[in-house]
């Protein structure tokens, strides 16, 4: 396959959602609209803004909507130059998100049925079902909705991943009508030639669909495997200021790959994000202020 790498990259700040929502302290809804305030500032043009599951099962996430109220009313139009998008965790958060004006929704459904049902307390079929569900509710009106495939490069409870699994639940999420398909590693097990090998098959299997790859794990790997999966074609990367975040449902997950490092790797290669990273390394001074140390511990 040859080498794909694209000019330009969405770069998808999912910060304010994976990464507070693991914090043990709860963040105040101000400095939540603050800290997505600092990311548009800084050139971000897509930032995953909250979730909208349960407060019991995610306590961070319980003021979804005031947030995106205090975004959408940032001044200087901030929020109407970027795209806004949440996590919705079934029916329920989609309608939820509908209501509070998000321009774009993910729904995730893991390749495994172990980490599904870890995740959502629901089989994969389930999962789908209500995919099908939120994309016919959004259909005439301006809601975007989007999928992710959860521990796509392997399973914490499991161990491998098959490609036959991660392509059945790309398919189905293709054939319901979502605009977009993430690929994650949830629980950090890529490496570099895994990542260029999967996306290069999916790739052929389904040659019409966007791609976007969400990392976690430690720098280095993270990286490397985004080097490979821009060398695969994939145009937008999902990634969380500071590095912070990871999956409540598994044990001791890593964070996210740090958008700071994402911006000067990318600019590095000579592919446009539109994104200031020194404005992105103080927001990172900042929000280490806000959460503490790694992911809020002292």
């Amino acid at each position: 396959m040859a080498v794909r790498r694209p000019q330009e990259v969405l770069i998808r700040e999912v910060g304010p959602r994976d990464g507070l929502q693991g914090i043990p302290r709860v963040i105040p809804t101000a400095q939540k609209i603050a800290f997505v305030e600092k990311l548009l500032l800084a050139g971000i043009k897509a930032v995953e803004v909250t979730s909208f599951v349960s407060p019991r099962a995610v306590p961070q996430m319980a003021d979804a909507e005031e947030v995106v109220a205090g975004v959408r009313h940032l001044p200087g139009g901030l929020a109407q130059k970027a795209t806004l998008s949440a996590l919705a965790g079934n029916l329920r958060g989609v309608e939820r998100a509908l209501a509070a004006g998000v321009d774009e929704v993910v729904m995730v459904v893991s390749a495994t049925a172990e980490h599904n049902r870890a995740n959502t307390g629901m089989e994969v079929e389930q999962s789908l079902s209500q995919l099908r569900e939120a994309v016919a509710l959004a259909r005439g009106t301006p809601l975007v909705v989007r999928g992710a495939v959860a521990v796509a490069f392997g399973c914490p409870y499991r161990g491998e991943v098959g490609l036959a699994e991660v392509a059945r639940v790309v398919e189905a999420m293709l054939e319901a009508g979502v605009r977009e398909v993430t690929l994650a590693d949830t629980a950090g097990l890529a490496g570099p030639r895994q990542v260029y090998g999967l996306l290069e098959k999916l790739m052929r299997l389904f040659p019409e669909a966007p791609f976007a790859l969400h990392l976690h794990g430690a720098r280095e790997v993270t990286l490397a495997n985004l080097v490979e999966g821009l060398r695969a074609g994939v145009g937008v990367v999902e990634s969380a200021t500071g590095g912070l975040g990871g999956c409540p449902f598994i044990p001791a997950a890593p964070g996210n790959v740090a958008t700071e490092e994402v911006a000067e790797l990318l600019a590095r290669l000579g592919i446009k994000t539109g994104v200031d990273a020194g404005k992105l390394r103080e927001c990172a001074a900042w929000l280490r202020g806000v959460v503490g140390g790694p992911n809020g511990t002292p």
